[in-house]
């Protein structure tokens, strides 16, 4: 068997280099890997079929999802995406270096603070094989290396994108060291203790999956273990709004995790929403599980919903239904179900949708929109290395800005720490400076 600890140590050491490398090498390198997935369309679209082949028995003896293989699929048109969001990093300004704040301490003592690459990631995801072009266009453009472990069910698409794009970035004169696939579940305990060399973990998939990364490594995680969004239609709402808003956050890919899982209603206005709303779903074969109140007004087209269904992330043709009072209600019972992903409100009232923006605890809240914005590409962040629901350095869909941390530099001219110290000390101008470090 490989050396998999082998292989972190030299992606470390290469993090090094390719912290230092200039915007052009890294740009030429992006652009080399966009070109290679064009030109190798036959040969990605070859192997996922050997995955697809395989997913579809497995789907069939009830041992994989739908959801997940819906993920797995690649097309021309998703091939297009990956090439497209490649292109859109290339057109990013490269945070490395850049000043974030220059401070002057005393004449001739500055200190600036100033972007670096967070270092060495590991990113560990399920199912969806685009990850592998969408982190490593980014972590080439940050400085970051990076280990990528895809599930095995994506093993062939994964291993033909890599190869495909680490070849692409060396021939451009990246160091092809700083990335590394790694192909078994034994891999995965490898990583997960090896703490002292890699910088930041990033999971991608389902609860259990990200909830068991989070419980078994020492190394700093970044990402969300559910996607339980809502949607809330208020007494003030737009009706045509509120329809196709809400249909949208629902089917237009119910396999992902800023899908709609649950539509809250307003009482007041149940009675002219609901069924208009019902009458979507069902031309869509999405089904409805209500509470009481809307069963009331739906009776036997919409199932009965329990209580583990307000905790439930679907990612399927499925939607629960609740019933309130108020937009108070509202947040209540999102502050309570939600999974700090993304929550939407359909409302011309200014003070309910400003209550709603101000106190719901999610990293996204929208206003008259469909949760399915939630997503870097469409936040312009180029690609997207995964959600974060955590209040750390990066919430909601991260971009590159969210591989990236900071280092302090101390300019001095021979300053000394005791000039500035006892009875006789020198004071600290700490004077802000509209200057970039250099040297």
């Amino acid at each position: 068997m490989p050396d998999i600890s082998a292989d972190v140590r030299n992606a470390k050491k290469a993090s090094i280099e390719l912290a230092s490398l200039s915007s052009d090498v890294k740009d030429a390198a992006l652009n080399a890997m966009a070109d290679a997935l064009d030109k190798n369309r036959e040969n990605i679209l070859k192997a996922n079929s050997e995955d697809m082949k395989k997913a579809e028995k497995l789907l069939k003896k009830g041992e994989m999802t739908q959801a997940l293989v819906d993920r797995l699929k690649i097309s021309d048109v998703k091939i297009d995406g990956m090439i497209s969001g490649i292109k859109d990093v290339v057109r990013l300004k490269d945070p490395v270096g850049e000043t974030m704040s220059a401070l002057e301490l005393d004449d001739g003592l500055v200190l600036y603070q100033v972007r670096c690459p967070i270092g060495l990631l590991g990113v560990i995801f399920e199912s969806r094989p685009d990850v592998v072009p969408q982190i490593m266009s980014l972590c080439l453009k940050s400085g970051n290396a990076v280990i990528f472990k895809g599930g095995s069910e994506a093993a062939a698409s994964n291993k033909a994108l890599f190869k495909i794009l680490q070849d692409a970035a060396a021939s451009k004169g990246v160091p092809g060291d700083a990335f590394v696939i790694l192909e078994s579940r034994e891999d995965i305990r490898t990583i997960l203790k090896m703490d002292g060399h890699i910088d930041l973990l990033i999971p991608r998939g389902s609860n259990s999956f990200v909830r068991y990364i989070q419980d078994n490594t020492r190394i700093p995680v970044l990402g969300h273990a559910a996607g339980i969004c809502h949607v809330y239609v208020d007494d003030a709402a737009d009706m045509d709004k509120a329809l196709k808003v809400t249909l949208d956050s629902k089917i237009q890919y119910p396999a992902v995790c800023n899908a709609v899982e649950t539509l809250i209603v307003n009482s007041k206005i149940a009675k002219a929403f609901l069924p208009k709303m019902m009458d979507m779903f069902e031309k869509n074969n999405v089904e409805v599980r209500a509470d009481g109140r809307a069963r009331r007004i739906l009776g036997e087209r919409a199932k009965e919903a329990s209580e583990e269904d307000w905790d439930e992330e679907y990612n399927d043709m499925i939607i629960s239904v609740k019933t309130v009072d108020s937009v108070s209600e509202a947040i209540d019972f999102i502050n309570s179900h939600s999974s700090r992903h993304t929550d939407s409100i359909i409302s011309e009232n200014k003070d309910n949708i400003l209550r709603f923006v101000n106190t719901v605890d999610s990293s996204g809240v929208f206003i008259n929109a469909s949760t399915r914005f939630s997503d870097g590409y469409r936040y312009g962040k180029g690609a997207e290395v995964g959600i974060s629901t955590n209040k750390i350095h990066a919430r909601g869909p991260v971009g590159m800005e969210g591989l990236m941390i900071y280092k302090y530099i101390l300019v001095g001219d021979g300053h000394a720490v005791k000039d500035y110290a006892g009875k006789d000390a020198k004071k600290f101008s700490h004077r802000t400076l509209d200057r970039k470090f250099g040297v």
